[in-house]
């Protein structure tokens, strides 16, 4: 070998070298780093800004999806059942509602788990003004009382317990008002109470209202929030599944370690509520006390509290017979570690 041949090839094994190099400097850029994430569509049955999404948000905002190597694009759908179509079509990989939806869900036909709860309470309470003196369902007869929507999960929790203290919903007048008529009728005295959520219940107390809270676990035992994902995807992609599960828990997890942190790192990533730190806070905790506490692992659904709810349903005539409960959740994303 000459040694111009010799020299050529040392400077091209240099040249290789210091290419690789650079490739990988510039792979450690964020910009370029962030487009080797794997995008996910992830639907919500109402608007990521309301505090009720906390647990997904703080996921985004600490980066707890980006650790599990993803890309999470979150997108408003139009109610948990409308979340289950979608994702049991395949228009979403996975989706938000209420721990019981797949009840609604498999009786038409969407073939969709839930793969989490958020929470071991019930996300919905019974929300009246102090000095109406309501210590049950029992005493609103003849009352008004605002829900969100008469196809909302949180609607049929309150069906379930006016049916614990026997009533039907034939016996008060219940007015479906919309996200903010809800808790807004109930501050104006339009109504004794309200079928709410901790969120609404903050909002009505900051704008003065005192108020008595049921919790409606103390009644009916309906549920949190829910995530849920088609049959095909548990199937196919059970490793996306736990990724997506596993850092949506973490920020639940934060948000019951430390809610006035977690309220501060909230609104500074859901920049509608920059400034509202404090009363996020209280919702946080409201939450906290009232939904995330007491389950016995972190997202684990309670198939006796889903087989009673899905009998709730059928006896009500809300879905027309009960499939197995196997066909409706799964524990094998919050069991792993």
């Amino acid at each position: 070998m000459t040694l111009h041949a010799s020299l050529v090839r040392s400077l091209s094994g240099t040249r290789r070298a210091c290419l690789a190099a650079g490739a990988a400097a510039l792979l450690a850029l964020p910009g370029l780093a962030q487009a080797q994430l794997q995008e996910v569509t992830y639907l919500l049955p109402a608007p990521g800004t309301l505090p009720a999404f906390g647990p997904w948000m703080l996921a985004q905002a600490k980066g707890y999806y980006e650790q599990e190597g993803l890309k999470v694009s979150f997108v408003t759908g139009r109610g948990g059942v409308d979340v289950a179509k979608q994702v049991g079509a395949g228009n979403a990989v996975i989706g938000g509602a209420i721990g019981d939806t797949p009840i609604i869900a498999r009786a038409q036909g969407i073939p969709v788990k839930a793969v989490a709860v958020i929470g071991a309470g019930s996300l919905m309470q019974l929300v009246s003004h102090e000095d109406a003196k309501i210590e049950s369902p029992r005493e609103l007869k003849g009352k008004t009382v605002t829900t969100l929507a008469y196809t909302d999960t949180t609607y049929y929790a309150l069906l379930g317990m006016l049916s614990k203290s026997g009533l039907s919903k034939n016996d008060l007048d219940i007015q479906a008002a919309g996200p903010a008529g809800v808790w807004q009728l109930f501050v104006n005295r339009k109504a004794t109470a309200m079928a709410s959520t901790p969120d609404w219940t903050v909002n009505a107390m900051e704008a003065g209202a005192k108020v008595t809270i049921i919790p409606a676990d103390v009644y009916f035992k309906s549920m949190a929030q829910g995530i849920l994902v088609s049959d095909e995807t548990i199937q196919k992609n059970p490793q996306l599944v736990q990724k997506l599960v596993r850092a949506t828990l973490k920020g639940m997890k934060d948000i019951m370690a430390n809610p006035r942190e977690a309220a501060k790192a909230y609104a500074a990533h859901v920049t509608a509520h920059k400034g509202k730190e404090a009363t996020i806070e209280k919702t946080f905790e409201m939450y906290n006390k009232y939904v995330y506490a007491n389950q016995k692992l972190p997202g684990q659904m309670d198939e006796q509290r889903l087989a009673e709810l899905q009998k709730f349903y059928v006896s009500n005539g809300i879905v027309p017979r009960e499939v197995p409960l196997k066909d409706l959740y799964t524990n094998q994303f919050v069991s792993a570690k």
